[in-house]
């Protein structure tokens, strides 16, 4: 019951982040003005763009029932995995903060400040429930913390990717998504002259460093780690090559609504593959200190 309450309730946390993006490249933030009801209704009439916030805030319903069963069936498996109980509880504080953010961002109007905090709390959220999914399929016995160059570079990785998509959010609901009409200077300028170019510019900058430190993790990676890190660190690396094809092409071709789309999701999921890296490091750091232990001893006992 953990395992599959867990992942269901991961699936259905990224699948909520898609669909929020969607509404608001779709401008239909507002299209219910009022919050928990919309128009008054529980189900209100779905024409005129209602359909895409009222389908959100009903996945949001269907969410919010997935976790609290994977925080009752983790609750009970918290003895026998290790790394659980603190999990669950990153997931139930963050979780009441993106509820109550979820009607603060409407008596907001969705500003772009109000979607930024909304937008990456939902992203902790994810990643949150990721790992407790991760924990709940591997069953580690223990998780000690260790530092490692490999541990570091991974955390910088998960940082970068937060920081770029806060940043993309603040361009998408701002409306700056066009402000620099050139790649990859905006215009000729490397910092950008108004308030949107900066924004747009920061965005960039913001991509571009995760860039450069995925290509170290990559090259580490490939060079020696266990086999489910080097997995992880690499299809993150391939998914922010596909984030800056799909970032080009959307300057390109004037911002096409499926490519805004696809732009969004996969930032979420480049996030979530260097947590899945950094989850696995953490787990796969201790087996093989473990290990290591056991053979010491066994090598003393023979002697």
């Amino acid at each position: 019951m953990f395992r599959a309450f867990s992942l269901a309730a991961a699936l259905g946390a990224f699948l909520l982040a898609v669909l929020g993006s969607w509404v608001r490249i779709n401008g239909a933030g507002m299209t219910c003005p009022d919050w928990p009801l919309c128009h008054g209704a529980l189900v209100p009439s779905l024409a005129n763009g209602v359909i895409f916030e009222w389908s959100h805030r009903l996945v949001a319903l269907i969410e919010g029932v997935l976790v609290l069963a994977a925080l009752w069936a983790g609750w009970r498996a918290r003895k026998r995995i290790a790394g659980v109980t603190p999990v669950l509880g990153f997931i139930g504080a963050v979780f009441v903060v993106q509820v109550a953010l979820g009607g603060l961002t409407v008596a907001l109007s969705n500003s772009p400040w109000s979607v930024v905090v909304h937008w990456g709390t939902a992203m902790l959220f994810l990643a949150g429930l990721t790992a407790l999914a991760m924990l709940a399929v591997v069953e580690p016995r223990r998780i000690t913390i260790r530092h490692s160059l490999m541990g570091g570079l991974l955390a910088a990785c998960v940082a970068l990717a937060f920081v770029v998509m806060c940043a993309g959010s603040y361009v998408s609901s701002s409306a700056a998504g066009l402000a620099c009409t050139t790649l990859p200077a905006c215009d000729g300028s490397w910092t950008g002259d108004t308030p949107a170019q900066i924004a747009q510019m920061a965005h960039r900058i913001a991509a571009f460093a995760l860039f450069a430190v995925a290509t170290v993790v990559a090259y580490a990676a490939a060079l020696g780690t266990t086999a489910r890190v080097r997995v992880a660190a690499l299809f993150g690396y391939a998914l922010i090559v596909l984030q800056l094809m799909l970032g080009f092409a959307n300057v390109a071709w004037s911002l096409p609504t499926l490519l805004r789309e696809a732009h969004a999701a996969n930032a979420s999921a480049t996030f979530i593959a260097f947590v899945a890296a950094i989850v696995f490091a953490a787990i796969d750091g201790t087996e093989r200190v473990a290990q290591t232990a056991r053979t010491s001893t066994q090598t003393a006992s023979a002697r």
